[in-house]
């Protein structure tokens, strides 16, 4: 079996397709395209017509290559620049025509934990703490762990491109402004030291496009073996000034195209070394493509991260378990009988919807819809992407009340679909016990018809009457809901 990963960065484009061997996974196929997509980014935080068409450019090649892998078998993820993109919408649309696959714009802290995860699969086992440390395009996450697990991860929006573009626009390189760079990224993550600095491990290793060329760079002028240390981090440091422009720096071993910016990952990976009490530091293979493939190929083999860190959210809000499973049962079998062939994805998000619905208690019974909304979607969730804990979040608000509160949500029948499943599993539920249930009937096409045993519902008044009021609902967004009973 094959998997793929589909990395857009704020520097690179990156594919990796591997071949899974039991628990481990081989690269059958690598291409990378030189993007620069953080410079594309205007004065307003929005994507220019050149930097998107030049992305989709890239992805339609991409997609070529591709071709014949399932939709499951593939994962695409953006990074900082799509992040704050303000125009996100436009650019995942043409996108994702072009790539022939969803993409998924993920936290930094998230980015973060599928980096070392990466890394952690092509370094040797070990039981020693270790810190990651990834210079991208547009930010730089530092990673502590042991194993395959991060303890602290940490993504700080300071980058090669964006830093060269800040420091060095004119193109000119002096000792002034590759300082004042080192000083900005040095306090871009001065409130991390705590966390990442040298106490907390006991290896350092870089898995960035800025981290391997600085490697090579020492390797190739035989300072070191490929071990970036703090003197030949100052001999990489001394050439570029040397050159004293852009255009004219030429190292042995660095490829062409990092040559515009390796000022600024030059000064990011000082200030790394400085702030963090690194001496010396290891190149690493692997990275956020590599995550991204043992990441999908867990969620694969049942052994699927989210599902964890729900759990762990559920413990950590102290959710009624019991009740919360009710839901989840009654929710996923009305869903079923509206959407029998809806993907495995699908019913997952409606599974941690109905499990989190009430994460809000934890705040206040009142309205702990809209809290339990806001903890999911402003929690750093493991294993979810942006688009996840969205799409999570308007689910969990949707579960009672008014329906124009998520109208942005209401012209998408498979999102209407687990929103109907949800509120009437909260309804039927609502007594927070075991109920006998009769035999139900739901469709769902241009409009709603629930259908229930009419003695069940005469025995039970409150239930009815919220079925009523659950049919006032709909017919206020515009769709017809009829309570029939049999």
């Amino acid at each position: 079996m094959q998997l793929a990963a589909v990395d857009l960065g704020s520097n690179s484009f990156r594919l990796e397709i591997g071949r899974v061997e039991g628990t481990h996974i081989a690269r059958v196929g690598y291409w990378k395209e030189t993007v620069r997509l953080a410079a594309g980014l205007d004065d307003g935080g929005r994507l220019s017509r050149k930097a998107i068409a030049i992305a989709v450019d890239v992805l339609a090649r991409m997609n070529e290559r591709l071709r014949g892998i399932g939709s499951e078998q593939v994962r695409a993820v953006g990074t900082q620049t799509l992040r704050q993109a303000r125009n996100i919408n436009e650019f995942l649309l043409e996108a994702q025509n072009a790539l022939g696959y969803p993409i998924e714009v993920i936290s930094g802290r998230e980015e973060a934990r599928l980096i070392f995860e990466g890394c952690a699969h092509e370094l040797p086992l070990s039981d020693q703490p270790r810190l990651v440390v990834d210079i991208g395009g547009a930010s730089t996450e530092l990673i502590v762990g042991t194993g395959f697990t991060a303890s602290s991860a940490e993504s700080f929006k300071v980058g090669c491109v964006n830093t060269s573009l800040r420091f060095f626009k004119d193109g000119k390189v002096d000792r002034a402004s590759l300082k004042k760079a080192q000083v900005a990224a040095a306090a871009e993550i001065e409130e991390a030291v705590a966390l990442f600095g040298s106490a907390n491990w006991t290896e350092a290793f870089g898995s960035s496009g800025t981290i391997g060329a600085v490697s090579e760079i020492a390797r190739a002028e035989g300072w070191t073996d490929g071990t970036i240390t703090a003197d030949a981090l100052q001999r990489v440091r001394a050439a570029v000034l040397d050159a004293g422009e852009i255009g004219r720096i030429k190292l042995a071993g660095m490829k062409p195209e990092r040559q515009a910016v390796i000022p600024g990952g030059l000064a990011v990976l000082a200030a790394v070394f400085e702030s963090l009490g690194v001496s010396s530091m290891q190149p690493a293979r692997g990275g956020l493509r590599v995550g991204v493939l043992y990441d999908l190929l867990g969620r694969r083999e049942h052994k699927d991260v989210r599902h964890a860190t729900v759990e762990r959210m559920m413990k950590r809000f102290a959710v009624d378990r019991e009740q919360a499973e009710r839901v989840r049962k009654l929710a996923l079998a009305l869903y079923a009988a509206v959407e029998p062939r809806a993907s495995g994805e699908m019913t997952n998000r409606l599974h941690w919807a109905a499990m989190l619905h009430e994460v809000g208690f934890a705040v206040s019974h009142g309205d702990h819809h809209k809290h339990s909304a806001y903890l999911i979607l402003h929690s750093d969730l493991a294993g979810f992407s942006t688009t996840d804990q969205e799409r999570i979040a308007t689910l969990v608000l949707a579960q009672r009340g008014n329906l124009k509160k998520v109208a942005d949500a209401l012209p998408d029948r498979q999102r209407v679909a687990k929103i109907l499943a949800l509120r009437l599993a909260v309804i039927l539920a609502h007594a927070r016990r075991p109920v006998e249930l009769p035999r139900l009937s739901l469709r769902y096409g241009n409009s709603i018809d629930f259908e229930v045993d009419a003695g069940w519902l005469l025995g039970h008044p409150l239930t009815q009457y919220l079925l009523d009021e659950e049919a006032g609902h709909w017919e206020r967004v515009g769709v017809r809901f009829t309570l029939k009973t049999r």
